[in-house]
């Protein structure tokens, strides 16, 4: 009986999984098909770039400066102790354009945007003020996901390449005052083994994580129930999702990219 119980648990909860997914799906072709149509508020789409972006920018490039330091630490050290230290320039570029970078951006935004959507949207669709603008005629896609869609896709990127500079500077600073490595050899060696594509491919990444982002944040805010207790709910679910979600994407995007 307890198996019986445990099984019929995971059934339920597994289909309510692939109900969400594919209400997610459904909100992200109308989203596109919206952008498409050119259903779109420019005013209402600068106004999140700034929140977005422009207020998210201190944080990105204050973590990715930490980061690429702490990476130059620890493999400056070990390349020096293997006589290949001069590659520690190359092994930064790569790491910073191809993972680390995409990968700060989005776990910033997914910690800092997708929460804020979430809990915008969510106490909007609490407090009845989504079914006002749609008895007004208005469109929720339109005025509310197709802005925040359209701003994370289009400054994940932008951010990214900050953040890539920013980590490769803040590796270099360690690694020529602490794993005394010739800097000349840190920018050639970078220069040699990092590529164009890295930097393309991981900026394409950053764009499919601003996607991901922005559909399952709104998607949680739209779906809030319960006060302000489902406000709270939503957010944590909106965060956990998308945090998930970006890990999954990003080995695939990788393997397609730089296998």
């Amino acid at each position: 009986m307890p198996y019986k119980i445990l099984s019929e648990n995971i059934g339920e909860k597994m289909l309510v999984l692939l109900e969400e997914f594919g209400q997610i799906i459904i909100l992200g072709g109308q989203t596109l098909t919206g952008i498409f149509k050119g259903r779109i508020n420019r005013k209402l789409v600068i106004e999140q770039m700034v929140r977005i972006g422009v207020e998210s920018l201190p944080l990105a490039l204050i973590t990715a400066a930490f980061v690429g330091m702490v990476f130059a630490l620890q493999i400056a050290s070990e390349f020096v102790r293997f006589g290949a230290g001069k590659y520690v320039g190359g092994v930064m570029g790569i790491a910073m354009a191809r993972e680390l970078g995409p990968a700060i951006t989005g776990i910033v935004l997914a910690a800092r945007v997708a929460a804020a959507i979430a809990a915008e949207i969510g106490t909007m669709n609490v407090t009845d003020q989504i079914d006002a603008l749609k008895a007004l005629g208005g469109s929720p896609v339109r005025y509310l996901v197709i802005p925040r869609f359209l701003a994370t896709t289009l400054m994940l990127p932008l951010l990214t390449v900050l953040t890539v500079i920013t980590g490769f500077m803040g590796g270099y600073l360690v690694a020529i005052s602490i794993g005394k490595i010739n800097p000349v050899q840190y920018i050639n060696t970078a220069q040699n083994l990092a590529s164009v594509w890295d930097l393309i491919g991981g900026l394409i990444k950053t764009a499919v994580f601003g996607m991901i982002i922005a559909i399952i944040a709104c998607y949680r805010g739209m779906h809030t129930r319960g006060g302000a207790k489902g406000v709270g709910e939503a957010t944590t679910s909106a965060v956990v999702t998308t945090l998930i979600s970006l890990f999954v994407v990003n080995y695939f995007l990788s393997v397609l990219f730089f296998k």
